[in-house]
């Protein structure tokens, strides 16, 4: 943690040049919702943006929200899902760190957050983005989104979609998401200041306790000084874009390729919060993706390590897929296929894999690849041998996506730091209740001190477990939630 944001003293304070209930960090997805639960609950708020306008790291996203348990739309389109569906779902995919009480609140108040944002004017159409995709390029909303029609999830739930896309058309969803949240903020007159950064926090000592009480922020190169009698709301994003936050807890997201946020994702929420006694938890975790469909036809193909060898079912969510690619150690990793079904790659793909090599035969491509003699050769035998009978008995990937391959072959390189685009971003974060009030390594609240989105760790929690809308979902849920809870301090 930075001497930078060590905290001052209430009692340092000459004057208040602002006095509000609430006052919010941050003004990305969590921030909108936490300022507007808190003003709609009676709260006095202010809400305060580093940058020139609204939209932090949700702007730039799809803004897909995963939720689930019955909303209007799974319900139009056919879907029976339930609140327990979603919670064991998300519980496998984020074992064993999930939180069960965050995860079971987040499930069991899905359709409730669904119709409440139905509310601030977010729409959504009662339709399902048909075939495999990242994210819906069309108007449609409801996708599969994780890994929920994949093994070994398949074999234990039901599977339902769950990400939610915005009425929009084309990847718009995010910018699209945070006007309508500004313009909800700014119609309920909530004070809003922007290129205005917070500093520090400001506490006072009542008995033996810490209590968080303001902030110093600097705005037009002026420090000034915000009380906040409730307390402060942290909502600044999460620490991917802080490189050296990123190699003190999580060294191994250096080996993707793109940190995926927003400039201000520094990680000084976080730090902040650390500055007055709070705990930070899963700080080791983050999103990475092998954003390899569209075209959904490479999911034919097979994933092989440096030793020629499968190490996951391919039909898996893509940032699962990705988390199996960092961790292969010891050389290169090929996706190799049919050319048949390489044909959409250039033209569709966000890939950016460079041809790793081609063969008329097995053995020729495996020698342009420098893989051990006969491993190639084995695994694609194995592999071919089952998925004539549509079985894949060492992967379980579904029999929709099985076909031998024949020759002629061609090898994506998709070895991390070889030029594939592994976007990554952090999932660690504050440790909170499920009201998001921050926690110390104790497990004791830290009275006036709260935090939400990305700055907190919140349900999404593995990279191998992430879904798409996860965290715009949950910042969203937690940043309501959290205000909520504040304003009623």
């Amino acid at each position: 943690m930075s001497s930078k944001f060590k905290p001052i003293q209430r009692s340092e304070v000459e004057h208040w040049d602002a006095q509000v209930d609430v006052l919010v960090v941050g003004f990305g997805a969590a921030g909108a919702c936490s300022a507007i639960a808190a003003h709609d609950s009676g709260a006095k708020v202010m809400i305060v943006e580093a940058a020139s306008d609204a939209g932090g790291s949700t702007a730039l996203s799809s803004a897909e929200l995963y939720l689930g348990g019955g909303t209007r739309v799974q319900k139009a389109v056919g879907y029976e899902d339930t609140a327990d569906a979603m919670y064991d779902y998300l519980m496998m995919s984020n074992a064993p760190q999930a939180s069960a009480e965050k995860t079971r609140r987040y499930c069991d108040e899905s359709v409730e957050h669904f119709d409440w944002l139905v509310e601030q004017g977010v729409p959504f159409k009662d339709s399902e983005y048909p075939g495999r995709a990242m994210m819906a390029l069309t108007d449609d909303c409801l996708l599969f989104t994780g890994s929920e029609k994949a093994w070994p999830f398949k074999d234990h739930i039901p599977a339902a979609p769950r990400g939610h896309n915005l009425y929009v058309e084309g990847d718009n969803g995010g910018p699209l998401f945070m006007k309508i949240m500004a313009e909800a903020v700014a119609k309920r007159g909530i004070e809003q200041r922007f290129d205005t950064r917070v500093l520090k926090l400001i506490v006072s000592n009542e008995g033996s306790a810490l209590r968080v009480c303001g902030a110093v922020i600097r705005q037009d190169m002026q420090e000034k000084f915000v009380e906040a009698t409730k307390g402060v709301m942290l909502c600044s994003g999460g620490f991917v874009m802080n490189e050296d936050m990123v190699k003190q807890y999580a060294p191994e997201l250096l080996k993707a390729s793109v940190p995926i946020g927003n400039p201000n994702d520094t990680g000084s929420g976080i730090q902040m919060g650390m500055s007055v006694g709070g705990a930070v938890i899963n700080m080791h975790e983050g999103f990475v993706s092998l954003p390899y469909y569209p075209p959904a036809t490479l999911t034919y193909g097979i994933l092989v390590n440096a030793q020629g060898q499968r190490f996951i079912n391919e039909d898996a969510y893509h940032g699962r897929v990705g988390a199996a690619c960092l961790r292969q150690v010891g050389g290169p990793v090929y996706f190799v296929m049919n050319v048949e079904d390489y044909e959409g790659y250039e033209t569709q793909s966000y890939l950016g894999s460079p041809i790793g090599g081609t063969g008329e035969t097995v053995d020729e491509l495996a020698a342009e690849l420098s893989l051990p003699d006969g491993q190639l050769q084995n695994c694609i035998e194995t592999f071919n041998r089952f998925a004539k009978e549509g079985q894949d008995p060492l992967f379980h990937k579904d029999a929709a996506w099985l076909k031998p391959l024949e020759p002629p072959l061609v090898a994506l390189d998709c070895t991390p730091g070889n030029g594939t685009f592994y976007p990554y971003f952090t999932l660690g974060g504050l440790d909170t209740t499920v009201d998001g009030q921050v926690l110390t390594a104790g497990g004791e609240v830290i009275p006036g001190l709260y935090a939400a989105g990305r700055t907190a760790c919140g349900v999404p929690r593995r990279g191998d477990g992430y879904a798409s809308g996860s965290s715009v979902g949950d910042a969203s849920f937690s940043g309501r939630v959290a205000g909520l809870h504040i304003a009623k301090s």
